[in-house]
């Protein structure tokens, strides 16, 4: 593992607390099939990725075929189910995020092939993208009346946003302090941030173990959990107004994990497990709130 590859922390990403311990050793499943070390600040529970590879650096763990939130076309079984799932989710993302009540603006950060964005802006709203990928980004801005951004960096700050909203996107960001702080800068006093993540204390993950599609290392530089989200509102003055399930996520999640774990079994069988075990934790998560994915919406105190 070459020193220009990768970066190691010696402090953590969040807290800057020098306090953490070695907590697991994932293998990236998807791409490369390294193992990568995960600790836990003793501090605010955040649990990340270290060492990582460095953000010039990480582009190449990105390409491959099942990358799907990069991509618009249905290539096989698991792409033709997430598509199906990304227009129903586009919907239910919608109406929760048009219930807050807020003005018709969005910023979107990692909008992937801005698909959501198109939705809101057939609603009139006045939507803007932040898509690192190229080919996605290219693929949103042909949708797109407004920008698409390669980097956070990139929105002006004499910009403001109702809306902010990150799907499965802040486990991605190299720098978490300095995004989550030009967030707050660009945030509206009155508006909202619709943060969507995996969550490792769900029943799937905690099947699944080592082979958790939701670890997703080391794509994946943050493992976020309720408990390390509501030290996170803290640190950063925000309030959790609202904590969502994601249904549809145990689902697949469950379904790449079998892929992972039982390579060998076929796609209808992998498909039929998935299906029980999604169940399962769904059942599980409706006593405990701890579902495979979470959606938080939080407002600045």
């Amino acid at each position: 593992m070459g020193d220009k590859m990768h970066e190691r922390l010696n402090k953590c990403p969040l807290c800057k607390s020098g306090h953490f311990l070695n907590y697991s050793t994932i293998k990236d499943w998807a791409v490369s099939k390294e193992e990568f070390i995960l600790c836990e600040c003793q501090d605010c529970k955040l649990i990340f990725t270290n060492p990582r590879p460095t953000e010039e650096k990480i582009g190449s763990y990105y390409e491959f075929p099942e990358y799907y939130s990069h991509q618009d076309e249905s290539k096989g079984l698991i792409q033709g189910i997430y598509n199906q799932i990304r227009k129903i989710n586009i919907s239910k993302k919608y109406n929760l995020i048009s219930s807050l009540g807020t003005d018709k603006s969005i910023l979107d950060i990692g909008c992937g092939t801005g698909e959501l964005l198109k939705h809101f802006q057939e609603k009139s709203w006045n939507v803007t993208g932040v898509e690192p990928n190229k080919n996605a980004r290219q693929l949103a801005k042909k949708k797109l009346e407004s920008k698409v951004y390669k980097s956070l960096k990139k929105v002006a700050e004499d910009r403001s946003f109702d809306i902010i909203s990150l799907f499965h996107v802040l486990e991605h960001v190299h720098d978490l302090r300095k995004s989550l702080k030009k967030i707050l800068t660009i945030l509206k006093s009155d508006g909202y941030i619709i943060l969507a993540l995996p969550n490792h204390q769900s029943k799937d993950a905690k099947k699944y173990k080592n082979y958790w599609a939701g670890w997703d290392v080391p794509r994946h530089l943050y493992h976020f959990d309720p408990e390390s989200v509501k030290n996170l509102a803290e640190k950063y003055n925000l309030e959790i107004v609202a904590q969502k399930p994601m249904i549809f996520d145990s689902y697949y999640a469950s379904l790449l994990s079998e892929k992972y774990q039982a390579p060998n079994s076929g796609n209808l069988t992998n498909l039929m497990r998935s299906f029980f075990e999604g169940m399962k934790s769904n059942k599980e998560a409706k006593k405990s709130g701890n579902y495979s994915s979470i959606l938080y919406i939080l407002s600045k105190k």
